[in-house]
């Protein structure tokens, strides 16, 4: 009988999240001993997902927002309240039913009341005729109001995309800016580790130990720093995705760097043209205008109403009784002296003209939007094109440098430290400059319409 304790390897995150320890197995002969790791295997396998989640892209994040975001999906209900009020706007006028009895009679021979008798029965129909294309003109205004709501679905869903974009850039900036942090620690650590050794071979003062240990504490804190904006940073992206994955297991990935290429503004300012859902709520808006004009003025004619009716008299009182029946047709045709819906006339008139106007401000808009982000692109790429082709390099060389002349006695600590400081400096200002570049993309993205920019 042998005792054999199961290898943990890769499976220690699996059983540290179910809370089970470390399994010992009584192997008899060594089939029981493959069966035991197979065995093992398996339940590493179904308890993988627990460790970590696969990093998302942006397109899986972006399909995830679009799925789930509760303002969205309530927004996108607009779309098909507008669907519905086409049916109402193209529904007929209900035909109109009416009946009269009567002809209750006192009988000749005693003189006495006979209920029902001679009874008269009259019953109708009408219905309004609705002239000059009413019914399809309110069809068609309520079908670009759909388009409206449609358009206006869409830039809500084009703002929402910038926030969701914006945080989705802040967690790779966290990122990057985390990763920093540890190699920086990692880094200090080292030296730490080095002028130890010289302290005991009696290279270095005590202060000087001291004061570089000391800086350590700068460290730590740019370490906490860098794990809580992160944390923050996917706080804010899980709620606009509406996810409820533990913020230690959700993560994101993608490119985290500039393109140093730009298309010209001319081209972004043609494509906002024609992608942008304001503009196009905007210009739609006009077109519903006129349609509600041609409708103020159809509204204001003349809806004759047609009706016809049936007579039935027995005649019970008559000596030789007879059934009488009639047939009759009616025209009603309402007279347009006084209304003539003048008033919805000059108002759907003036509403054109401001939706005009509208559509002109939101033009102009349009174009303040796009050459705005353009300018903060540009700047971005000239800020970043100099550190990645010198200042990074030349940030590295100079801190190896300083830092080989301090551990062989060539340097004072205070241009170690200073050497040390300017290299963070430099990487931070990089990684937060990206950062300010792939925000200036997506609001770019943002005034266009569409991703220009991935």
């Amino acid at each position: 009988m042998i005792d054999a304790p199961a290898q943990p390897g890769d499976k220690a995150c699996a059983r540290r999240e179910l809370g089970q320890p470390f399994m010992k197995c009584r192997l008899q002969h060594p089939r029981g001993f493959s069966l035991f790791f197979l065995f093992a295997a398996a339940c590493v396998f179904a308890a993988a997902p627990l460790c970590a989640q696969q990093a998302l892209d942006w397109d899986q994040v972006k399909a995830r927002f679009e799925a789930n975001n509760p303002a969205l999906k309530a927004d996108a209900d607009n779309v098909d309240e507008a669907r519905a009020e086409e049916v109402t706007a193209y529904l007929r006028p209900n035909p109109q039913f009416s009946t009269t009895v009567d002809g209750t009679e006192i009988a000749p021979n005693d003189g006495h009341w006979i209920p029902l008798a001679g009874t008269f029965v009259e019953p109708g129909i009408s219905y309004l005729h609705e002239r000059d294309h009413k019914r399809e003109l309110r069809l068609k205004s309520a079908q670009e109001g759909t388009q409206i709501t449609e358009s206006q679905h869409e830039d809500l869903k084009r703002n929402l995309e910038f926030a969701l974009r914006s945080a989705f850039v802040q967690t790779l900036e966290a990122k990057d800016v985390l990763k920093m942090a540890q190699d920086d620690i990692a880094y200090y650590d080292h030296i730490i580790a080095i002028s130890q050794d010289r302290f005991k071979a009696g290279d270095i003062a005590s202060i000087d130990l001291d004061r570089i240990e000391l800086q350590r504490v700068q460290y730590e804190a740019e370490l906490q720093t860098a794990i809580v904006n992160l944390r923050t940073a996917k706080i804010q992206l899980e709620q606009l995705m509406n996810d409820r994955t533990p913020v230690a297991q959700f993560d994101v990935t993608g490119p985290f760097d500039f393109s140093g290429t730009l298309q010209p503004l001319a081209y972004f300012r043609q494509e906002a043209l024609a992608n942008r859902p304001d503009l196009q709520a905007a210009m739609q808006t006009i077109q519903q205008s006129q349609t509600n004009h041609k409708l103020a003025i159809a509204n204001g004619s003349t809806d004759p109403t047609f009706g016809a009716w049936w007579t039935w008299n027995s005649a019970v009182n008559n000596p030789y009784p007879i059934d009488m029946s009639t047939v009759g047709f009616s025209i009603s045709v309402p007279l347009r002296i006084f209304d003539r819906n003048q008033g919805e006339k000059a108002r759907t008139q003036i509403d054109i003209n401001r939706a005009q106007e509208a559509s002109e401000a939101v033009r102009a808009q349009v174009f303040s939007d796009v050459d705005t982000a353009y300018a903060q692109v540009q700047s971005d790429i000239a800020l970043l094109k100099p550190y990645q082709d010198q200042y990074n390099a030349q940030a590295l060389r100079v801190r190896d440098t300083v830092t080989y002349s301090y551990q062989h006695g060539g340097a004072s600590l205070m241009d170690f430290l200073n050497a040390q400081s300017d290299y963070r400096q430099v990487q931070l200002a990089y990684a937060q400059l990206i950062g300010d570049y792939l925000t200036a993309a997506a609001q770019l993205n943002l005034a266009v319409g569409r991703e220009v920019i991935q």
